[in-house]
């Protein structure tokens, strides 16, 4: 009877010591997700507080690209708010968006010869770099963490303790269609299009 007692009260502890184990690791896993999370958030305010100058600084040369500067602005309030995927979206539309306008500018040698577009387009360069890093880290840390909540035995823990799958910050393909810009109207104003599966819903 001793003997038998003896090994419900081992069993019991073996079970309390890897639901404690998975719990924590659980916990762990789930936090370097926020921690990475946070990181991303960090660059999208830096790039988020830039913009405005940019805007500022090119609009006084692009006379003709006003639709240019007017998408980003609109992309730019879209990006402080919604789910990982809103954010992620409104991500690669404006990463689209910013590369356009780069690319309208190499039209405009006195934009090009400002130290100020200079430096507004190496300091955005330098958040895209550490927006693509950080968001591959993110990435990683989210596969680890859904794999965990997903096999066994974490899945028997997730779903009672309130762990739930992650999102990954990406945008489906067909959602990140380029932002064109088209310089060859008649008119000379030229003219700035969306693929209409990338406008948000």
């Amino acid at each position: 009877m001793v003997d038998l007692l003896t090994i419900v009260a081992a069993v019991i502890v073996v079970i309390i010591a890897v639901v404690i184990l998975v719990f924590n690791g659980l916990i762990g896993k789930r936090n370097r997700v926020q921690d990475a999370w946070a990181q991303i958030d960090v660059q999208l305010k830096r790039r988020y507080d830039l913009i405005p100058n940019l805007v500022e600084t090119v609009k006084g040369y692009m006379k003709y690209e006003k639709s240019v500067l007017t998408q980003i602005t609109q992309l730019r309030s879209s990006i402080v708010s919604g789910s990982v995927q809103d954010k992620a979206q409104a991500n690669n539309m404006l990463s689209q968006a910013l590369k356009s306008l780069f690319a309208v500018a190499e039209n405009y040698p006195d934009l090009k010869a400002s130290q100020t577009y200079q430096n507004l387009q190496e300091e955005l360069e330098n958040t895209e770099n550490k927006i693509s890093f950080v968001r591959t880290s993110y990435n990683d840390y989210v596969l680890d963490y859904n794999n965990a909540i997903q096999q066994f035995p974490g899945n028997l823990l997730a779903g009672p303790m309130g762990f739930k799958r992650q999102d990954f910050f990406q945008a489906p393909e067909e959602e990140t269609g380029a932002i064109k810009v088209d310089l060859t109207s008649d008119s000379g104003t030229g003219s700035t299009t969306v693929n209409p599966k990338t406008q948000k819903k």
